[in-house]
């Protein structure tokens, strides 16, 4: 009974909304700096020491890490609204996808994750000013989290899982309201991006009781057989937004209680778009609790580890 309070305390804490959440992003930064080169340490270190986050920013996550690289894991979601980047920490492949038609699914006026990383890394690369390199480098790091979340590489018409909501363990989705105390309709929380990007990490860190700081030297031990095949592999960012697709498929959606029905692709731009599919949604009753976690924990920990050791593999090459 305690541990099921816990977990449903879990579930009430908001949670960021975009792609793993503060612990997640953190943790993906943790474990490239156990892999970065000594070079590219240096270069990363002298670069964002040299070039820091505004201070007059709104920061999401708090307390700032003392760490310029893991706190700069965070920065790109702070500026999306700013620099109008949305549309580059995810790419909407629609789940009835093939493999050979998941590139249309990036927007060519906007972009996707898998453009912009690509991008970013060529700023890096180049003779840009260190500012606008330093910045670039804090892009790499967070959108690289961001590739590696299932739910960012995959939509049902429901804006990757937002539109979802589920009663996760003793939390029920509840109607969320804007800062006039008006609903917002379709927002419901828990739903099944949040609990992805948040909420699954944050249950299992109090399971196991052991720190946010304390994961990321447990992940590195953990995979630490399948670290040097990661390392050694291409740099392939459709390939992984393409394995990031599948365990969306197989796994966020697949291990539902209920079969959720193929969505029309209309790319909605709110939860109450889309023929209202948040209320459709909601009346599928959705309930995940501890065999939905159990099947979710070891792809989650896999992913962040995947994600640190190819953000210091790109890196490291960018810096060799």
């Amino acid at each position: 009974m305690r541990a099921l309070l816990t977990v449903g305390a879990i579930a009430m804490v908001p949670a960021h909304g975009w792609a793993w959440g503060c612990e997640g992003h953190r943790t993906i930064a943790r474990i490239a700096a156990r892999h970065l080169s000594t070079h590219a340490r240096q270069q990363v270190h002298a670069l964002l020491t040299a070039n820091p986050i505004n201070s007059r920013l709104t920061r999401f996550c708090q307390p700032i890490d003392p760490d310029p690289f893991v706190d700069g894991a965070t920065w790109a979601d702070d500026v999306r609204d700013l620099q109008h980047t949305a549309a580059w920490h995810f790419v909407d492949i629609p789940r009835d996808a093939k493999r050979e038609h998941a590139g249309a699914a990036c927007p060519k006026n906007e972009g996707c994750v898998t453009t912009a990383i690509a991008a970013q890394i060529k700023i890096l690369q180049s003779r840009a000013p260190n500012a606008q390199r330093a910045d670039a480098l804090r892009y790499v790091i967070h959108l690289v989290g961001d590739l590696h979340q299932p739910l960012h590489c995959s939509t049902n018409d429901d804006r990757g899982g937002n539109c979802v909501p589920v009663h996760y363990f003793m939390v029920a989705p509840t109607l969320q309201h804007d800062t006039d105390g008006q609903p917002i309709k379709g927002d419901y929380k828990p739903n099944l991006h949040g609990i992805w990007d948040s909420s699954i990490i944050a249950t299992d860190l109090r399971v196991r009781r052991i720190t946010v700081a304390q994961l990321a030297p447990d992940l590195d031990k953990r995979f630490a057989a399948q670290i040097p095949a990661w390392m050694a592999a291409n740099v392939a960012l459709e390939d992984w937004a393409w394995d990031s697709h599948e365990l969306a498929e197989t796994l966020a959606y697949g291990k539902l209680p209920k079969a959720i029905p193929d969505e029309a692709n209309t790319r909605p731009a709110t939860c109450d778009q889309a023929n209202h599919v948040a209320e459709r949604m909601l009346a599928l009753h959705l309930r995940v609790g501890q065999s939905y976690q159990h099947a979710a924990v070891p792809v989650v920990n896999e992913q962040l580890a995947k994600a640190g050791v190819r953000l210091a593999k790109i890196l490291n090459s960018v810096w060799p």
